[in-house]
């Protein structure tokens, strides 16, 4: 005979509720998974919870029986997470390995504590078995007298008035439309109960109070993956298995079958992306991340609203303390402090688009990048793309020649920084720094904040650059990455910048800085246009910047008119090494680059470099004429030419003030030098007359001519003759010359005749060529050009340039036409009489006499309203100027030709405030 066995008494945690009559048991672990067991309450049948359709041969879904959902909740509420005293019914034939039946006493002392089994049979929430009523034994007559007294106080399944139905679940295992459910839900937090654990990021959970069953990945992070075979056992071989194991206990631990909220945030396929938060203790991806279970994931923290900078402290955190998986972690940028982690300074130049030169004091301006952004790159070709595909390697590609303004979106994310950086003070925190690679140097990355407002953040709202995604665990990112993230998706699906798949911008600039030819093309546009917007894009040196022209989308050399400037040292030609720098041109260079580098300016175009297609002009900063300030500082002199300018007077005050100070190229001035060449110059009080008959051969557009003098005729017939009897004794083989620039050769003109010229410049297949005797300038062929005899090259040129004096061009250029036409038309062939009136540099300005009517011909065009009179300071000839003054206020008052719609120096004199 079998003498029944006593029950044994032992400490679990409730860690599930499978049923209104069964739970799950667990130990508290040391190491690894902890030891479980089931526990199915002995002697008491609970309600069915509904199921999911499994297996080939039970497809279909079941229904909760009435009051199984109570029963369920009942004990949920009562000892999920609870220490309990459990009895295990050793009599019990259907006890297994894996399961017991018993009894869970809820307390701190089992001769105290709560019968769940009895509190269940109380509630009338499950039936005592039929097969005990008639025993004897006074435990099971106690649950058959609690189960009388729920009936006759008809407590749960045993109300009559309770309707059967109104205590099942209309539970949905799946749901269909997970976009729209999406949209229904999203950012909003819905009560929920964490049903399954599959790993440490990833549960099933029942949302309440529709009770939808979900697959939810948490937001923002990953915890190592549970491998399960076939049979659903997990696979030894699974990476990371330990760690996995103890990152999902963690998680069932602290929210398994608990009331938590969930903020659904985004899909991927048909499982939910989104935040579980624990009350009380908030959001349960902390706590991985923190004991080092899990690593941020990027892909899917752009999608929290807000958060994000807690979930990559708490990773921080792990990784700095090398908690779990961060043991062996090493970082790879050294940790900074102090003004090397943080600083502020003035940005003075965009590089690109991700790139600044912030100065901070009186230091050289230090390079930063904007951390983990890319500006906008160049597409790849469609045929690329489909080597790519294939397997094959693509073809190499040329590199952009200007990629800020041939890469779509570049130019627009220069101007953004620019516009919104330029001379301002920003607050720098660096990031990292990225090791130098092969022949690329360090960098420092770095977030830049102006007014609170993250600078990269900013540019990437815009789509004016895309976010650098990294490898997993690489912590080289900015500070602000997460929201770099948000701000690109928000961009993307705005279609905004280089996300648009129509209106790309495309800037067809004009680069006519090097190009003298093309840049004559855009003189008269440039000067009709009076004061033109422009941007510097480069500073040179001190007076040579190169600028962007909006309006007329063209960059250009400029050269600030008026001033000698020093330069600074400089590359020699053709890599020969360096050029060494002017005394105070790199001080030059730099103050022009303070003042002007990246800036909105207005520029006012005079004339052109004939040369080299160099621009001449003056520049204005926020009001300052940069040549009077180059000036004033003592790091340029008046030139010559300003003498001609309205700005004259400014810059010479400035001039003087600067050697007064003995400001910089001043600093060795002997102020009695020139006290001595000026009362030299007042010695000379009176004009002097000295006419000489010549010819004028040639007019030019500004005012210059070639003249021969008529004494000098007979020599030049005589030398012309001589020349025609040799070429005609020896005529030239054709091709035998090569022209060279700077030649003295002889030319055949239009009239088949050789005169003496001067090769100018040589292309490839035309020479520009100088008659010297003559004035006028060809553009002919090699084979018309021959080796001048040594004989005919002693004479010197009998052609003489001279200046018109006295006057000056207006600057509507349709005006200066008829003028330079008018010219020609009364000087060109005629014999006159010249007088040299004064001389800038080397060249002598002269005024023209008709040796019958004694007519002065400059005066006449300015009384017919052709030229405007110049300004001309010397004693000697203010009663000329005076005259000529009179003759254009003659004009003036007639309304002849410029003057025909009033006074054109009305705007100039105040604009200048003369």
């Amino acid at each position: 005979m079998n003498t029944p066995q006593q029950p044994s008494i032992k400490k679990w945690v409730v860690k599930q509720i499978l049923s209104g009559d069964s739970v799950l048991l667990r130990e508290e672990p040391r190491r690894g998974p902890p030891p479980e067991k089931q526990l199915v309450f002995s002697n008491i049948l609970a309600p069915k919870l509904a199921r999911p359709g499994r297996g080939p041969n039970n497809t279909e879904d079941t229904k909760d029986e009435p009051w199984a959902w109570e029963a369920r909740e009942f004990l949920r509420e009562k000892l999920v997470g609870q220490e309990v005293f459990v009895v295990v019914d050793k009599n019990n034939a259907a006890a297994t390995a894996t399961r017991d039946y018993g009894v869970v006493l809820l307390g701190k002392d089992p001769n105290h504590a709560e019968n769940i089994t009895h509190s269940l049979i109380s509630e009338g929430l499950v039936s005592v078995r039929e097969g005990v009523r008639n025993s004897k034994d006074p435990q099971l007559v106690e649950l058959i007298a609690l189960e009388d007294a729920a009936k006759a106080a008809k407590k749960g399944k045993w109300d009559p008035n309770a309707d059967p139905q109104k205590h099942v679940r209309d539970i949905k295992w799946n749901v269909e439309h997970v976009r729209h459910f999406l949209d229904k839900y999203e950012k909003k937090p819905v009560q929920a109960i964490i049903e399954h654990v599959r790993d440490g990021s990833t549960v099933r959970a029942l949302l309440l109070p529709d009770h939808y069953m979900i697959t939810l990945m948490m937001t923002g992070i990953r915890c190592p993956p549970i491998k399960v075979d076939s049979t659903g056992q997990v696979d030894p071989s699974t990476p990371d298995l330990l760690l996995a194991q103890e990152a999902k206990f963690f998680v069932e631990k602290n929210i398994l079958q608990k009331d938590v909220e969930i903020v659904l945030e985004s899909t991927s396929n048909n499982n939910f992306i989104g935040t579980i938060i624990v009350p009380g203790k908030g959001n349960i991806a902390e706590g991985l991340l923190r004991e080092g279970f899990a690593h941020c994931v990027d892909w899917s923290i752009a999608f929290l609203k807000s958060g994000a900078d807690k979930l990559r402290a708490a990773e921080r955190h792990a990784k700095d303390n090398r908690i779990r998986r961060w043991k062996d972690f090493q970082p790879k940028t050294p940790q900074l402090t102090g003004k090397e982690k943080e600083f502020s300074g003035t940005v003075v130049e965009v590089v690109g688009g991700d790139a600044l030169m912030i100065k901070v004091g009186n230091l050289p301006p230090r390079k930063i990048f904007l951390s983990s952004i890319r500006p906008p790159r160049e597409q790849a070709r469609t045929d690329d793309k489909e080597k790519k595909e294939e397997g094959t390697t693509p073809a190499k590609t040329n590199k952009v020649a200007r990629p800020l303004y041939d890469i779509p979106w570049m130019f627009e994310a220069r101007e953004f920084l620019r516009k919104k950086l330029i001379g301002k003070k920003v607050n720098v925190v660096v990031d990292y720094k990225q090791p130098a690679v092969e022949n690329f140097p360090e960098k420092t990355c770095c977030t830049v904040t102006i007014g609170g407002v993250n600078v990269a953040e900013a540019m990437i709202s815009k789509g004016l650059g895309t976010v650098v995604r990294y490898r997993q665990n690489d912590d080289q990112r900015s500070s602000h990455y997460d929201e770099l993230l948000a701000a690109e998706t928000k961009a993307s699906k705005s279609n905004k910048g280089i996300f648009s798949k129509k209106d790309i911008p495309q800037h067809r600039v004009n680069d006519v800085s090097a190009d003298p030819t093309r840049a004559r093309q855009f003189l008269s546009s440039l000067q009709r246009s009076g004061k033109i917007e422009a941007v510097v894009e480069f500073v040179t040196s001190g007076s040579r910047l190169r600028l962007y022209i909006p309006k007329e989308t063209c960059l250009i050399t400029f050269l600030l008119a008026g001033i000698n400037c020093p330069r600074g040292s400089r590359p020699g030609p053709g890599g020969s090494g360096v050029v060494p720098g002017e005394p105070f041109g790199e001080e030059a260079l730099q103050f022009t680059k303070d003042k002007c580098m990246q800036r909105e300016v207005e520029i006012q175009v005079d004339g052109i470099d004939k040369v080299r297609g160099n621009f001449i002009g003056w520049l204005w900063i926020e009001g300052v004429n940069i040549s009077v300030a180059l000036v004033e500082e003592g790091l340029a002199s008046v030139h010559f030419s300003a003498e001609k300018s309205e700005y004259y007077t400014p810059l010479k005050q400035a001039e003087d003030a600067a050697k007064a100070k003995k400001e910089k190229i001043w600093k060795d001035y002997v102020e009695k030098e020139e006290k001595e060449e000026k009362v030299e110059e007042e010695v000379v009080t009176e004009r002097k007359v000295d006419y000489q008959t010549v010819v004028v051969v040639e007019g030019t557009r500004d005012l210059r001519f070639y003249a021969q003098n008529v004494d000098q005729g007979p020599r030049l017939e005589a030398l012309m003759n001589q020349i025609r009897q040799e070429f005609q004794s020896k005529p030239p083989l054709p091709g035998a010359y090569t022209p060279k620039k700077g030649d003295l050769c002889a030319a055949k003109f239009t009239d088949n005749e050789w005169y003496r010229a001067r090769v100018e410049k040589v292309t490839k297949n035309e020479v520009h060529i100088f008659y010297v005797d003559y004035g006028n300038r060809e553009v002919t062929s090699a084979v018309r050009c021959a080796s001048l005899p040594a004989t005919f090259t002693s004479d010197k040129p009998f052609a003489h340039e001279f200046g018109l004096a006295f006057v000056k061009l207006p600057k509507d250029v349709e005006y200066q036409d008829e003028a330079i036409q008018a010219f020609k038309d009364d000087v060109e062939g005629r014999t006159l009489l010249l007088n040299i009136e004064y001389k800038v540099e080397k060249l002598s300005y002269v005024s023209l006499t008709d040796p019958k009517t004694k007519a002065d011909i400059a005066k006449d065009l300015v009384a017919d309203g052709y030229l405007l009179v110049d300004h001309r300071k010397e004693r000697r000839l203010q009663k000329v100027m005076s005259d000529y003054r009179a003759a254009q206020e003659e004009a003036k008052k007639h309304h002849k030709f410029i003057w025909q719609y009033g006074d054109i120096t009305e705007d100039d004199a105040k604009e200048f405030g003369r």
